[in-house]
């Protein structure tokens, strides 16, 4: 006999999202550009110093060490991190380097998500998600638990590179993710979903769409969560607010909180409140869907 997915409801983790407001920066009256810093408002690429995304990466991707990352505002902002709007290019719009793909532009807009400061986050998911994810040291380990400030240091330090292993990951499998950059410390620079003049790409959550979208999104969602499922993963807190729409294709984001299967002990768990919510979602705007089907294909996809 089949288990039933369960009916209880509980609310979106980001049903308080508000609009963001995306501001460019004033000019500064003085530039230090000629005295070998970047121009005002900016700061030289840390590309360097960072860890970088798969390999071969997208021609549009700027690795230029002369490049100037300047802010151009924010996109979002949340419990544990903000993402801000970066634009990365070379000053006087030329790259250096034989390497270079001829196509590859001289700037790209990127999705900064900086995790918050040890005295800032909420750290409100950590017990759950965090089994299964241990780390060896013992003092570190009671330092996360403790919430001290050395601990919430580590935690925001994991809940980075947790993101960054699971993009790179799921990128390279095919599953719909924006394209991981970079990790910098806490810092993590993605691929802008949206359009050129840094207009973001809406939310599932804010679309109002029509039967034959409606259709063609579950069927795009259904082959993602498969993705993901064929990973041993869930992606653990999916809602209609963590879901992009970029010109008719869904993304996947926020994936810090990756599931193992297998690993963590409420792994099944989450994957029945996943496929539980964004089912919601699609049948209270009119389409049918079969959730129990999905979940018990998704369980079989993940060889459980």
């Amino acid at each position: 006999m089949h288990e039933r997915i369960p009916r209880r409801r509980r609310r979106f983790d980001d049903d308080e999202y508000e609009q963001p407001l995306r501001t460019r920066p004033q000019p500064e009256p003085e530039d230090d550009h000629e005295a070998g810093g970047p121009p005002s408002g900016g700061r030289w690429s840390t590309w360097a110093d960072a860890i970088h995304g798969p390999t071969p990466r997208p021609a549009w991707v700027v690795t230029d060490l002369g490049a100037v990352d300047s802010e151009l505002g924010v996109l979002k902002t949340g419990k544990e991190a903000d993402v801000h709007l970066l634009e990365r290019a070379v000053p006087g719009g030329r790259r250096s380097g034989a390497e270079l793909d001829p196509r590859a532009l001289p700037g790209c807009l990127l999705a900064a998500k900086r995790y918050r400061s040890a005295e800032h986050r909420m750290f409100h998911r950590d017990a759950g998600y965090l089994e299964g994810r241990r780390v060896r040291r013992s003092r570190e380990t009671r330092a996360m638990a403790n919430r001290t400030s050395f601990g919430r240091e580590l935690l925001a330090g994991q809940w980075a590179t947790a993101e960054f292993a699971a993009l790179g990951t799921l990128y390279e499998a095919g599953v719909p993710v924006p394209y991981p950059v970079q990790l910098d410390g806490t810092e993590l620079l993605l691929e802008f979903l949206g359009s050129p003049d840094g207009v973001a790409a809406p939310r599932l959550a804010q679309q109002r769409p029509d039967r034959a979208e409606l259709d063609d999104w579950w069927g795009q969602l259904t082959d993602a969560l498969v993705g993901l499922a064929r990973l041993g993963w869930t992606h653990g807190d999916l809602s209609a607010y963590n879901i992009l729409v970029d010109d008719g294709r869904l993304v996947l984001i926020d994936l810090p909180q990756v599931v193992d299967l297998v690993g963590n002990p409420h792994g099944s768990e989450m994957l029945v409140r996943d496929v539980r919510r964004i089912a919601e979602w699609f049948t209270a705007r009119g389409l049918e869907v079969d959730a129990e089907a999905l979940f018990h294909r998704l369980v079989a996809e993940a060889g459980l």
